[in-house]
């Protein structure tokens, strides 16, 4: 089996035609925002950006690219969760066997257990980290999937809305250097990593006075 946390991405180009301003797009959205979190081929924040640009001059609606992206994304996780789940952690650790795969399970692993669903919020902004977070969750055992989804629709909604706003109000900046959009996640993940240490700080003083 292929490892799937190092496919390479696909030709941006493929993926953006089908974001066009027609109705489907919103399903293409949908769809690609759900593979993409347990299968990476390429990264959905691309679309979501597309969708957002297409919003600004009113050829899509806002809210349905947010809702498509928000929607597919929880699919996706949860479809990751219950495989993890399903199939148990040395199934999953066969599936990823290069040495950059199980540095991201081991981290996903080790961040669950220290930090549990907090990570979850952080990790969706990540490509490549969301999917061994949620495909971990499934077989952390101290992750109860009632717990998982709260945090997964919460990470969703921020997620899709961060992105497609890059869209709407980046315009053709973001859409032509998608990267751009990438660094940027990685530094909101990095601003959440950050302001979850402090709450867990503050929880912790306050237990101990």
């Amino acid at each position: 089996m292929p490892d799937w946390l190092d496919l390479a991405w696909l030709d941006f180009d493929r993926f953006t035609e089908w974001v066009s301003g027609e109705w489907w797009s919103y399903v293409v959205i949908f769809a690609v925002a759900a593979i993409d979190a347990f299968f990476p081929l390429v990264p959905s924040e691309t679309l979501m950006i597309v969708g957002g640009n297409l919003a600004s001059s009113g050829d899509l609606v806002l809210p349905l690219v947010i809702a498509s992206g928000a929607a597919g994304a929880v699919l996706g996780d949860n479809i990751s969760y219950g495989i993890g789940s399903w199939v148990g952690e040395h199934t999953v650790k066969r599936w990823f066997r290069s040495e950059k795969s199980k540095k991201r399970l081991e981290w996903a692993e080790r961040t669950l257990d220290e930090r549990g669903a907090y990570i979850i919020l952080i990790a969706r902004f990540i490509p490549g980290g969301r999917t061994a977070v949620t495909f971990s969750a499934g077989y952390v055992h101290s992750l109860s999937w009632r717990r998982f989804i709260v945090y997964d629709v919460i990470a969703c909604s921020l997620w899709a809305t961060y992105a497609a706003l890059l869209g709407y109000f980046g315009g053709k900046t973001f859409e032509d250097h998608p990267f751009w959009g990438i660094a940027l996640a990685l530094g909101i993940a990095l601003l959440l990593g950050l302001l979850v240490e402090a709450v867990r700080h503050l929880r912790r003083r306050r237990a101990t006075t």
